[in-house]
């Protein structure tokens, strides 16, 4: 005749996962991958006038084992394109990717050999950030929409099994076919 009666089966376990999901949304840790011109205003939101700590985001992590959202800013070389995977696949999980500017959403105006057309061909993407380059008040917008996605389960929903899958398969398609050796399963 104890509190176990009492209370319904499962609320320890639905409670212990809320509170995952809330502190996970709440203190995003981003690892630094700055590539080009949107880096700048990346900083500045860091900096103190956006102030990125207010919402739990205190130091962007240089070692991605300590971090689990990825800010691409910047135009993707094909040549940076296995380093953005490899910092990928090291980051801690659950991860998020925020494509930040039109360059690394789509290629922009840089439609040429050198450069991957979007960063989606590598790496899954949550949030797409337009602009060239976007503000620092329009990252700290997309962060807060990455915060409701992740408090609702997971920013790309029912369909980031299927992103991942393609990614995976675009980052291995970039890979020189010799170095292919040890990343097949």
């Amino acid at each position: 005749m104890g509190l176990e009666e009492k209370l319904p089966a499962g609320i320890a376990l639905t409670t212990v996962e809320a509170i995952a999901g809330w502190s996970r949304a709440r203190s995003p840790w981003p690892v630094t991958m700055g590539l080009a011109c949107c880096a700048i205003e990346m900083m500045a939101f860091g900096a103190v006038r956006f102030d990125a700590s207010r919402i739990g985001m205190e130091v962007f992590r240089a070692s991605p084992r300590h971090a689990d959202l990825m800010i691409v800013s910047g135009r993707l070389s094909h040549k940076m394109a296995p380093v953005v995977r490899n910092i990928y696949d090291q980051m801690a999980d659950p991860k998020w990717v925020i494509s930040m500017g039109v360059c690394a959403s789509s290629g922009g105006m840089f439609n040429n050999y050198a450069l991957v057309q979007g960063v989606d061909h590598i790496v899954p993407v949550d949030i797409y950030l337009p602009g060239c380059p976007p503000r620092p008040e329009m990252l700290l917008n997309a962060v807060f929409e990455l915060r409701n996605g992740v408090m609702e389960g997971g920013a790309l929903g029912k369909h980031r099994e299927e992103v991942i899958r393609r990614a995976e398969a675009a980052a291995l398609s970039a890979v020189p076919l010799e170095n292919q050796k040890g990343l097949l399963a």
